[in-house]
């Protein structure tokens, strides 16, 4: 993709992904608007389906909906109530560690700075950009498995890992897009551009799109005998 088509596939992006669910984060944050329910529900969507993460928040944040109330509840009733999350016992202990540390050191408040997040035990990157884009409506790039692929795949970024793929982003997504680029391409990565056999031949970004795959084959489209990948790109591997 080149630099210029970003603009016109974000917008064909906001058309395509009003067909499909949001992402469970992202329903959270528009119904509670509250941050620490944001962290929270980030933590549960780690290795989880959306499905499962939506359920799970809705009964946590019945029993406790602040750092207050949440450290009142045990590490079992916690358990309980996010069950079947990934890793579910691992994360109970993490919210309440979470929680603590919010009441001594930050007088139950999130904290709205990526780095201040940071230092929460198993906050990455992503959750902390989430949590700053979605809690506070500040600008962050989100980069998780489904960014991260789908602009390399786009040929938009080369690079190797979320990480690398959030700050290239930050040096060549305009500003505007920032906040919307998570929700837009986990939509559609869950939806259209899947890891392995994406439905290349009724996508709407064909045209756009550079196809760089390293672990499936190139794609051919309905419309075009051959894919056009340019020439430089055709040798690049990139590791999803």
């Amino acid at each position: 993709m080149k630099e210029a088509g970003i603009h016109e596939a974000v917008s064909i992006l906001r058309e395509l992904v009003k067909q499909w669910q949001s992402p469970a984060v992202t329903i959270v944050s528009q119904r509670d608007g509250n941050p620490f329910n944001v962290l929270i529900s980030c933590i549960l969507s780690l290795r989880t389906q959306d499905k499962t993460t939506g359920a799970a928040s809705v009964r946590l944040f019945a029993l406790a909906d602040t750092p207050e109330r949440m450290v009142l509840l045990s590490r079992e009733e916690i358990e309980r109530s996010i069950y079947p999350v990934g890793f579910y016992r691992n994360k109970a202990a993490q919210i309440l560690e979470i929680c603590r540390e919010l009441l001594e050191k930050h007088a139950g408040q999130v904290p709205d700075e990526i780095d201040e997040l940071l230092k929460f035990k198993g906050v990455g990157r992503k959750t902390a950009n989430l949590v700053v884009t979605l809690g506070f409506g500040k600008p962050g790039i989100c980069v998780d498995t489904h960014v991260h692929r789908i602009c390399n795949r786009w040929g938009y970024v080369l690079t190797k890992s979320p990480e690398e793929t959030e700050f290239a982003l930050r040096g060549k997504l305009p500003l505007e897009y920032w906040p919307v680029i998570n929700d837009l391409l986990v939509t559609f990565g869950q939806n259209q551009c899947f890891p392995v056999s994406p439905r290349c031949s009724t996508c709407r970004l064909f045209h756009l799109c550079y196809r760089v795959f390293a672990t499936i084959p190139v794609c051919y489209h309905y419309a075009f005998k051959t894919p056009f990948i340019p020439k430089d790109l055709r040798n690049q591997v990139i590791p999803f």
